[in-house]
């Protein structure tokens, strides 16, 4: 029995006797093929001749019965921005109802009443669901890191029979049904680059070329009994592996590039991913009303239809923001990431802008909240960061440096360095530090806030965080950009906070201290911007941990800190000692 069978024989099961010009219609197959599959299964007993489903047919049905579903809700959602910062995507309203809700009512109408979420960000607003529904909560605690490969393999053993359903899917019918006869992948017929599938002529669904068109995936999915073991297998395998840890799980049903699972074309699904696809959906609902948005509006004079354009930015080491459009122009508005309230004073930032908003240093900000940190800024066209391994770039970011320092701008709070280094390893609860020779590290590095201490500075507003991505070039203007951290320190350490995140070699950080100073810099000065490397480096090596905590990892940039925390102690030291100076020890 091929899948043109199959797929007559559940029509005739869910409608009855129809006409072969329906069935071709709800099929989608040509009226001769629809021809050719009635007579296939009369001659093999499966229908009689009125078209009544034989005992063949029962046990054929009972075997492939939906028993259970998998409903994948564990993400961030970024793409859902703003209101993916107030409530996860899955219990977003559309029409009245969560779509997670409508999903599980629809399964309970053909029968499927054992049903698994596999949750993460915001898991404790699905609690409700277990009484409710009686459905069952698994959670994957890697939603930041991984993808819903990940979530899938949580939940391996439960995939024989299973629907497999994304929670950000709207259908206008039921997509489901109480007879499945084969394994499918739902599509639409509605053409996007933003797909890796096409159904080819052969009515198979293939993996799409580069740039190449195709239909739009709707994600959710049925595994029968008899493919379940296979992708069991290659899901179990493809998790384990790095390189699939942002992979979707569509992933393990392709083989050749072709997926092993047959189309199941629904044309009344859709897909609520963006705020701006909820809002065609339905206009009118409640969850649209997003305070972040309303900030928006008050703040531009603009009605919220106005807000156009919404677009997630990359991801930043403190915030998530997003860019959107009002009449024509672009905005970014700045939203605090986790644990940011504990790491940034946002009045002491409000306080730094209003010092530097006239001194045309920094890229123009529309709205500032002293309290939450909420922030608006134009949109700078055609910019780009500064390119750290481009020197050319990195002479003009310290030419502007050593202008904003030489203003000698005040206000009233200090970035303590020390202070700040203890407060993040506070965060870590009494927890031990990932590397087994911290102790040793940090009484090394006091060694040098008392040589620092004893040395003259440049005191004035610091930048803190005067990093490559924090240079932004335009066609007309170099900004230097994101104050959070900003306060009163010794200038000079602004050049080892660009040579640290830039993951500088040391010849690299000669040449910038050469860049900033013209080739003139005192050599203590050089050896005072050293201990400031090392310094920082375990000041953001103990950030890196706290945010390690919190589920957000930095990969080289964190392990790359705490070793420059290490060497260039060493090379403090030596220096010193080639000068016949030494590092007090207590």
């Amino acid at each position: 029995m091929n899948i043109v069978d199959k797929s007559v024989l559940k029509k005739i099961y869910e409608l009855g006797k129809v006409s072969q010009r329906h069935l071709a219609d709800v099929c989608g197959y040509s009226l001769g093929k629809i021809n050719q599959s009635i007579q296939f299964l009369q001659n093999n007993e499966y229908i009689d001749s009125k078209w009544n489903l034989t005992d063949k047919s029962q046990v054929l049905i009972k075997s492939y019965k939906p028993k259970k579903a998998i409903i994948l809700a564990a993400g961030l959602g970024m793409r859902m921005v703003p209101i993916n910062t107030e409530v996860p995507k899955a219990l977003l309203k559309v029409k009245g109802q969560t779509l997670i809700e409508r999903l599980i009512r629809q399964l309970h109408e053909v029968g499927v009443y054992d049903i698994c979420v596999v949750v993460g960000f915001m898991k404790e607003e699905f609690e409700f669901l277990i009484d409710d529904y009686n459905v069952s909560l698994v959670c994957n605690m890697e939603y930041a890191r991984k993808n819903n490969m990940y979530s899938l393999d949580l939940v391996n053993s439960n995939l024989e029979n299973t629907y497999i359903v994304p929670c950000d899917i709207w259908c206008e019918e039921n997509p489901f049904s109480a007879c499945e006869l084969y394994s499918w992948y739902m599509i639409k017929n509605e053409e996007t680059l933003n797909t890796s599938v096409r159904l080819n002529k052969k009515f198979e669904l293939a993996k799409t070329k580069m740039n190449e068109v195709g239909d739009t995936m709707i994600g959710i999915s049925y595994i029968s009994f008899m493919d379940a073991p296979f992708i069991r297998k290659r899901i179990s395998s493809m998790s384990c592996q790095r390189e699939y840890e942002h992979a979707f799980w569509e992933d393990a049903l392709y083989v050749k590039d072709k997926m092993i699972v047959s189309p199941y074309v629904f044309n009344k699904a859709y897909e609520v991913n963006t705020y701006e696809q909820l809002r065609d959906l339905d206009e009118d609902t409640e969850t649209l009303n997003s305070h972040l948005m309303q900030i928006i509006s008050d703040t531009l004079h603009c009605e919220l239809s106005d807000i156009q354009s919404i677009y997630p930015l990359k991801k930043g080491m403190t915030n998530r923001s997003f860019s959107f459009e009002v009449n024509s122009k672009r905005y970014i508005m700045r939203v605090p990431g986790e644990g940011t309230d504990k790491l940034i004073n946002r009045r002491h930032e409000y306080d730094v802008y209003q010092v530097i908003k006239d001194e045309h240093i920094c890229d123009p900000v529309i709205y500032m909240n002293p309290d939450n940190g909420y922030k608006i800024t134009e949109y700078i066209e055609d910019a780009h960061a500064c390119d750290p391994t481009y020197f050319g770039d990195v002479r003009d970011c310290m030419k502007k440096l050593r202008a904003f320092h030489n203003k000698k701008l005040k206000v009233n709070h200090t970035f303590e360095v020390f202070e700040e280094l203890e407060k993040y390893e506070s965060y870590w609860q009494g927890a031990p530090s990932i590397y087994r020779d911290y102790k040793e590290t940090k009484k090394h590095i006091y060694e040098l806030k008392e040589f620092v201490d004893g040395q003259t500075k440049e005191w004035g507003l610091s930048h803190i965080d005067s990093v490559p991505d924090n240079f932004l070039f335009s066609k007309d203007e170099l900004y230097l950009i994101d104050w959070e951290y900003a306060g009163m320190q010794d200038q000079h350490i602004d050049i080892a906070m660009f040579a640290i995140y830039s993951l500088y070699d040391r010849n690299d950080v000669e040449t910038l201290i050469d860049l900033y100073f013209d080739n003139d810099c005192d050599d203590i000065v050089r050896i005072k911007i050293y201990a400031y490397i090392a310094i920082c480096g375990l000041l953001w090596s103990n950030w890196c941990e706290y945010k390690r905590n919190l589920g957000v990892e930095f990969g080289e940039y964190s392990l790359k800190q705490y070793r420059y925390a290490k060497e260039y102690y060493r090379i403090v030291k030596e220096m010193l000692e080639e000068r016949g100076m030494c590092l007090c020890s207590k």
